[in-house]
């Protein structure tokens, strides 16, 4: 890896001023003071680097939102113009802003054709936030005011505000802050690696839809408001979920009269192919979640798609919907958005996916399945997740202490490439835009580091 020797940051001052002023989410502030972070400059393309110079291929499309990649001159332009003509007015009090406006009306020829309406927020935090409020507003206009319970999964991820880490079913999250809140109730994942060894992944699909079944009634339908679920699990680890998994699970919401939720904050705009991740796995959500994806990360923006049956009632029936943000609508984020669905239309960034960068990703990822250390690879569109496993043989797995995810996820780094770590999990979900010379680039930097993995655990004893 290359350093650029007219590189003119002082990185060591820059980590200094980090550490005496900025709070990092998801850190552990003492240790990170004691390393330094690292200072990412500028990118380009599928590349960032940071301000030792140092060229790093980002596997992780920022956090699962740069789809479009960095330096796209079209969607600073139209921030810049947009700026210029109107930097902000809210959407309270019986007014609109034109991209607001503009950004709904072309959501609607994007998403699956039920959703005619749109509520914007900040994050899909805020947009999960938004859903558990919208929903239980339903059910009152319904006239089942006792429909309040959601259902979500161990592992996942919705959010970080309280609601959305209540929603969300990670543990460590839980521990700090006395979540989840009341009212919220947690199935396990469809992660046959984790829960079904030894079956047909169409059985496993079933067992795993089934687990929501239970969970119904054992709460009692009449309580259950909505089950809501990321159709490809992203910060849980890309767990893949079965095939059939969705369609049972959507056969089970119409039995019970559930709302059904898919939270698309990474799979929406493209990710797997399609615009939309429910449209791939083949289930009809009445809400989805998105953000990340719908302005390519380049400026804050989230939203609710609503469908027809619940904006039908919140429309019709509902009166004042008392729930709103500032920046709701942002004239600015509603323009870079604009500009980015365009651009992806224009280029036909989702079309490729489907027929050429997703069917490469996985022809050369699944390579990596050779690997020593690899006890499975897969991939589902524009993401991609491995485990690292002590006896390939046997699949077991490595003691959690010894934290070999991070081991290789340093390697990683060291060597210009960002793959994420979960556990031992090792994941990807590279910009949509990305070459197959860029894929070959990435897969090779991925096995040497895997290499040098191996030489660690092996060096450490902890493969015996």
């Amino acid at each position: 890896m290359s350093v650029n020797e007219t590189a003119k940051f002082d990185t060591r001052a820059l980590q200094q001023r980090d550490s005496a002023h900025y709070l990092h989410p998801f850190t552990d502030t003492q240790a990170l003071a004691a390393k330094g972070a690292r200072i990412i400059t500028r990118g380009e393309g599928v590349y960032v680097w940071d301000s030792e110079g140092h060229k790093i291929l980002d596997g992780m499309s920022g956090l699962w939102c740069v789809n479009v990649g960095y330096g796209r001159k079209e969607l600073v332009e139209a921030a810049t113009r947009q700026m210029s003509e109107l930097p902000f007015y809210n959407s309270f009090f019986n007014t609109a802003v034109l991209p607001a406006i503009e950004l709904a009306e072309l959501l609607t020829e994007v998403t699956p054709p039920q959703f005619k309406h749109f509520f914007f927020t900040n994050s899909g935090s805020e947009g999960n936030d938004t859903i558990l409020r919208m929903v239980r507003r339903y059910w009152d206009i319904m006239g089942q005011p006792q429909k309040k319970t959601f259902i979500a999964r161990h592992n996942a991820y919705h959010g970080s505000t309280v609601c959305a880490a209540s929603l969300g079913g990670m543990d460590y999250m839980h521990e700090q802050g006395d979540l989840p809140i009341p009212g919220i109730a947690h199935i396990e994942q469809p992660y046959q690696f984790m829960h079904g060894q030894g079956m047909t992944a169409e059985a496993f699909g079933l067992k795993a839809a089934g687990w929501l079944e239970e969970k119904i009634l054992e709460i009692g339908a009449e309580k259950v408001a909505a089950f809501i679920g990321e159709p490809v699990q992203g910060a849980g680890g890309v767990i893949i979920p079965p095939p059939g998994y969705w369609t049972e699970i959507q056969r089970i919401c119409d039995k019970y009269d559930v709302l059904l939720v898919a939270d698309e904050v990474i799979t929406g705009f493209g990710r797997l192919g399609t615009w939309f991740g429910c449209e791939y796995l083949g289930f009809k959500p009445d809400l989805m979640t998105f953000a990340k994806g719908v302005t390519s990360g380049y400026i804050p923006l989230g939203g609710v798609a609503v469908g027809d049956r619940v904006a039908k009632a919140l429309i019709e029936r509902g009166g004042d919907f008392n729930h709103g943000f500032t920046y709701s609508g942002h004239p600015v984020a509603c323009a870079v958005a604009l500009a980015n669905i365009r651009l992806m239309r224009r280029e036909g960034i989702v079309e490729r996916v489907a027929n050429e960068a997703a069917p490469y990703l996985r022809s050369r990822f699944l390579e990596l399945a050779d690997h020593p250390l690899v006890g499975q690879a897969e991939t589902c569109g524009m993401m991609a997740g491995m485990v690292l496993v002590r006896d390939k043989a046997t699949l077991a797995n490595f003691d959690p202490a010894h934290a070999v995810g991070m081991i290789c996820r340093g390697h990683c780094f060291d060597n210009g490439v960002i793959m994420r770590a979960v556990g031992d999990r090792m994941i990807i979900a590279p910009p949509l835009v990305i070459t197959r010379t860029e894929t070959d680039t990435m897969i090779g930097l991925i096995r040497r580091s895997l290499d040098q993995t191996l030489n660690d655990v092996v060096r450490l004893g902890l493969r015996g």
